[in-house]
């Protein structure tokens, strides 16, 4: 691989953090994912908002917030400005995840990192794609083209393949699942076969997972005996991401009459449940072959669900009989209807609180898994509440105040609004006199004095002023007079449309009156004892540490960085395959630490220089294929030109300025890059001629052909018109042989036109 390849960890290395890489490839940076903890760390995103000015594309695998949870803040407070690849479920899903985690800190809190039109603009540079679909890149990325494969784990989950042309490929595949589950097929595994370089996780690479059958079994034997016991379930889930399989297995299991489970009832808890399964019901194409078929088959489609009931608030909710299992966001229970649900249920002794996910350290349902004898828990209650009493009258006052300089404002604007009209209007009617003056046949007031009579009779009627007036024909017909249609639909319609408008006013108002309604929002700290029992199951669909190994050995890549994971599954997956044989190719396993830069660069001589005008305009280019070459003489110079991967560095009052050399006192690692300079020419020394490509006899042949020139093989040699002979030798070399004559001296021309000659 001829490339400079770096690899530059922001997050999600040596712990648990949320992924984010920037991967530099030549000039060309990729930013690999954006993802942010559940409490919005702003720790390594102030970092990384340094760097998004160099960011040329963004790929994202997975639609969830540990994937993608910081991309409207760096799209609408950071200014990030770039293609956004990711396929069309991650899309789709991606908003609903984003919509329904803004709505359920909003719910509970001023929530200020980023707005819904934050949402929408970032999610508006997405460019969406399918599985197996190649795009070339333009401008700086000529020549690179990124594919996204299946990995699994969510519906559209992704594994990453960069390519550029005439080389090997690059692979960045995380969190992915190899196992077919109930909606998703598993990674594509076949797809790949010893890349260049591979980036992958250890977050399981320690971990030993259950059988899926026995872990089904697990949540059906609580569920049961918590229905029958007259308790409810809380399981905690994501938006739309997992919890369709979740979804999906439920149903069938409520469904089965075996099961014993048909007579309780089972919902779905979030701020856009209705969207997520409508979405779900539309991307079948990229759910598992087994639902395909049925799909095709019968026209069954999974998620037109019998038994689950959707609800977006906690009003809709009460309205389901108790007993009954609830699907809910979202799976930290640091907010939203799942901690709300929480905070009901678990005093109670015959509920039972399901955690699928093991989610942030810090976060409550982490907590929870990793206490499992706890009995008591000190948790903040959030709240937004109406305002009331002096607090709404103060409330109000602000409002009147705001509502009266803005039509004090507003009352200035049209005062000068309508002098500045008034004078546009008076200069418009000069304009008109002047234009119609002695063109008007008839106007108000006609003077006929000073008028001469033209005619030889008298006139006999006296002149008197009138308004102009043309008298429109009307066309009759056999049946009278001719009645266009469309004269009277427009008055319907307009009357149409004002009783539309009517009725919709209303409706109008009041939900203004709702949504504007005076709320603040109040924290509480509370001590709950502990009743309900609290499980974990792993519905996380990620493969496990045995498997990852295994295909670690079948893809065997050339290189391996290994990221986000603790810092003992990062160290004990590098050790494995530093000491298994014939693993890795090139024997390069590197584990990067928190803002390190990893240089993956296979040939160690690679170097990039600028070219100076002087330089460029000597060269010579020869085309080979679909390339153009050129040989250059010069000489480096390391003293002046620095590289594009200068940093945004902030000043105090949060300015983002560019770092140039010499502004810190700290000798920071600056990467500076050498500039080429002309070399005179009585210093160029001289160079034989370089031959460059690998032209096949038979396709020479025919050029020989076309160019009038008869050309046969015999014995593995080309003979052209019986006197010149063109062979190969053992190591690929092109040899000449004949009398020197008219044909051998066209068959070299020939012959040096299939090289580019340097």
């Amino acid at each position: 691989m001829t490339s400079i390849i770096r690899l530059q960890a922001f997050s999600g290395v040596h712990g648990e953090s949320p992924p984010c890489y920037m991967l530099q490839l030549d000039e060309f940076r990729f930013l690999l994912d954006c993802g942010w903890t559940e409490d919005f760390d702003m720790t390594y995103i102030k970092e990384l908002k340094k760097h998004v000015h160099q960011i040329d594309a963004v790929l994202l695998s997975y639609p969830d917030v540990f994937h993608l949870g910081c991309l409207p803040y760096l799209v609408g407070k950071c200014g990030l400005n770039c293609p956004i690849y990711a396929t069309v479920p991650v899309y789709k899903m991606g908003q609903m995840f984003m919509y329904d985690l803004y709505q359920s800190h909003h719910n509970s809190e001023d929530f200020q990192m980023f707005t819904l039109d934050d949402v929408d603009a970032a999610f508006d540079k997405i460019i969406q794609l399918k599985y197996s679909q190649s795009v070339n890149l333009r401008g700086k990325g000529h020549g690179l083209q990124v594919t996204p494969l299946a990995a699994g784990h969510m519906l559209g989950g992704t594994i990453w393949r960069i390519m550029k042309e005439g080389e090997e490929d690059i692979v960045y595949a995380v969190d992915y699942n190899h196992k077919k589950e109930r909606h998703l097929n598993g990674w594509a595994l076949e797809t790949f076969s010893r890349p260049s370089l591979l980036i992958t996780d250890a977050f399981n690479a320690t971990y030993v997972q259950a059988r899926r059958r026995l872990r089904d079994e697990q949540l059906m034997t609580n569920i049961l005996q918590t229905m029958r016991a007259s308790g409810n379930v809380l399981v905690a889930v994501d938006t739309a991401g997992r919890v369709l399989e979740l979804a999906h297995l439920l149903d069938q299991m409520f469904r089965s009459k075996e099961s014993g489970l048909t007579a309780y009832s089972l919902a779905l808890l979030n701020n856009v449940s209705y969207n997520v399964v409508e979405f779900a019901k539309s991307q079948v194409e990229w759910m598992s072959d087994k639902i395909m078929r049925g799909f095709e088959d019968n026209r069954n489609n999974p998620f037109q669900f019998r038994h689950l009931q959707l609800c977006h608030s906690m009003a809709e909710l009460a309205k389901i009989p108790e007993p009954k299992v609830v699907l809910c966001s979202v799976p930290d229970l640091q907010c939203g209807f799942s901690r709300e649900l929480f905070l009901n249920w678990c005093t109670q002794s015959q509920n039972c609180i399901i955690l699928t996910n093991r989610t942030s350290p810090g976060t409550l349902a982490r907590w929870l898994i990793d206490n499992p004898s706890a009995k008591t828990v000190k948790l903040e209650v959030k709240k937004r509440v109406r305002l009331e009493g002096t607090e709404l009258e103060e409330y109000m006052k602000q409002e009147k105040e705001k509502e009266a300089e803005a039509q004090r404002l507003k009352a200035e604007q049209g005062k000068n609004d309508l002098e500045d009209e008034s004078s546009d209007e008076s200069e418009t009617e000069m304009e008109v006199d002047m234009q119609y003056q002695g063109k008007v046949k008839h106007d108000l007031m006609v003077n006929t004095e000073g008028k001469t009579r033209a005619g030889f009779f008298k006139q006999a009627k006296k002149s008197y002023p009138m308004f102009p007036y043309i008298e429109e024909k009307i066309k009759w017909d056999e049946y009278g007079e001719i009645i266009r249609p469309e004269d009277f639909m427009i008055l319907e319609t307009e009357k149409g449309e004002e009783e539309t408008q009517e009725k919709e006013a209303p409706e109008e108002v009041e939900m203004q009156d709702i949504s504007e309604m005076p709320t603040k929002c109040i924290s509480t700290s509370r001590t709950l004892d502990l009743q309900a029992r609290v499980i974990y199951i792993d519905f996380e669909g990620r493969s496990d540490g045995e498997s990852i190994k295994k295909i670690l050995n079948q893809v065997k890549p050339r290189e391996l960085i290994i990221v986000h994971g603790s810092t003992e599954a990062t160290e004990s997956l590098a050790e494995y395959c530093r000491t298994t044989p014939g693993l890795v190719q090139g024997g390069n396993v590197f584990t990067p630490r928190i803002h390190e830069i990893v240089d993956a660069t296979k040939d160690s001589h690679i170097y990039q220089v600028r070219l100076r005008d002087s330089v460029v305009s000597r060269l010579r280019f020869a085309k080979a294929r679909d390339v153009e070459l050129a040989w250059i003489d010069g000489v480096l110079d390391l003293s002046k030109a620095k590289t594009d991967t200068s940093a945004m560095h902030e000043r105090e009052e949060g300015e983002l300025v560019e770092k140039t050399i010499g502004d810190e006192k700290d000798d920071d690692v600056i990467d500076l890059q050498p500039t080429l300079l002309p070399l005179p020419s009585y210093k160029i020394p001289g160079h034989k001629s370089v031959f460059i490509n690998e032209p096949k006899l038979s396709d020479f042949k025919q050029v020989l052909i076309r160019a009038g020139i008869q050309a046969e093989f015999s014995g593995g040699v080309l003979l052209c018109n019986g006197a010149v002979a063109v062979k190969k030798t053992e190591t690929g070399r092109v040899q000449l042989e004949g009398c020197i004559g008219d044909d051998y001296y066209k068959v070299r021309e020939l012959l040096y036109d299939q090289y580019a000659i340097i």
